[in-house]
């Protein structure tokens, strides 16, 4: 039994790396259906159920240092990548519809919520305000509102889990109605013309090599943002929901989006570096989970169909009301629930030059999915605690 902290974190960064290393050399379809993150999340809460280590004082100490310093650096690489003055560049429409599939999945979230609460238990709001941070942006966000709410690491196996289900059989739709966006678009009378003229402005710039000197500075800034946010979060009012903990969340974030713009959001660099300090994080968090505490599953994967239910309803409403195209809303909603693993993949479906837009509307997600999160997260609280 591991009961030091060198040999926990060498044992979690064995796994994590040996399994990336695995899909990336395999190439084994079996990981587009169920994404790494996914399988090392259970992985590792796997071990943790056979007591592989023990949460001695040392390794608990590690843990929480680990976690709350690379949290925030990671937050700050990830928005980084999202500047946001090519992202206005989509247009009005584009970013109409975008917002309109962020609206629909709150309302989803806050209806299903209203509906089932009853049957969660007590803090269960603080599982779906996570869930809410993936589906209108992506992990990283997640992991930010996961943060900020203080929600345990044992509760986060219902959050990936339905974030792995439920979204891969949304993808699974959403690219089956590809064939058929001819007789949406007569249906909602869109004007799909607005896409060719916007695809031939649109182009993703060629990312700069990965390189030594730059992987150093970003490691270095991204852990000198997550310091500062740690210092400057307790000189700032705080409240029940707005915490010490969410204000280095939000320091994180908003760093990030001013630092994206310049010249620093080129830098390819950054990419490798947050995937790794995220896939840590994640490693971090299942191996304080436990198999026995997800009795709940098959509830919370219900909860999370009736949540698309609502969205694809809202969203087939605003089409025929705004007009709006197949490729728009599916896009959109893509850009919201799977990000920018997935939402170029049903761009490249319709037409490969249509893939910048995907891309684009994937890193607006980053933008604005922990605010918009912590929002529902917020609204979720407020119908748990008057209910």
């Amino acid at each position: 039994m591991i009961t030091t902290s060198f040999s926990y974190l060498t044992i979690l960064i064995f796994i994590t790396s040996s399994l990336l290393y695995i899909e990336h050399k395999s190439r084994a379809k079996f990981f587009e259906y169920l994404p790494p993150i996914v399988i090392l999340y259970f992985t590792i809460m796997g071990f943790s159920t056979l007591k592989l280590w023990e949460p001695t004082a040392e390794i608990t100490l590690t843990y929480k240092a680990f976690k709350s310093n690379l949290l925030p650096a990671m937050i700050f690489l990830m928005l980084l990548q999202s500047d946001i003055r090519k992202i206005l560049k989509l247009g009005k429409k584009i970013l109409l519809t975008f917002f309109l599939a962020s609206l629909s999945i709150s309302l989803g979230f806050i209806i299903m919520f209203a509906l089932l609460h009853s049957f969660f238990e007590a803090e269960s709001w603080k599982a779906f305000g996570s869930l809410s941070g993936s589906w209108m942006g992506g992990t990283g966000n997640m992991l930010a509102i996961q943060e900020a709410l203080e929600l345990p690491d044992s509760k986060m196996g219902y959050v990936l889990l339905i974030d792995s289900i439920d979204y891969a059989i949304w993808v699974m739709i959403l690219l089956a109605l590809v064939p058929f966006a001819k007789n949406f678009n007569n249906w909602t009378k869109a004007n799909d013309s607005v896409l060719e003229t916007l695809t031939s402005k649109l182009t993703i710039e060629e990312e700069k090599k990965i390189n030594f000197p730059t992987l150093f500075m970003l490691l270095g800034l991204a852990l000198m943002v997550s310091l500062l946010a740690q210092n400057i979060a307790p000189l700032l009012p705080t409240t029940s929901f707005l915490t010490n903990t969410t204000w280095v969340v939000i320091f994180a974030t908003i760093s990030g989006i001013i630092l994206g713009m310049t010249p620093l959001g080129k830098e390819a660099s950054a990419v490798p570096l947050a995937n790794m300090m995220l896939y840590l994080i994640i490693a971090l968090i299942a191996s304080r989970a436990n198999f026995t505490e997800l009795s709940q599953a098959p509830l919370y994967i219900f909860a999370g169909f009736i949540i698309i239910v609502i969205h694809a309803i809202i969203m087939v409403l605003f089409a025929k009301l705004f007009k709006l195209d197949l490729f728009s809303l599916g896009i959109a909603s893509l850009a919201n629930i799977g990000g920018v693993a997935s939402a170029p993949i049903l761009a490249g479906a319709y037409n490969k030059a249509l893939i910048p837009i995907g891309v684009l509307m994937a890193m607006m997600g980053y933008i604005v999915g922990t605010f918009m999160g912590l929002g529902v997260a917020k609204v979720l609280e407020l119908i748990a605690t008057f209910s």
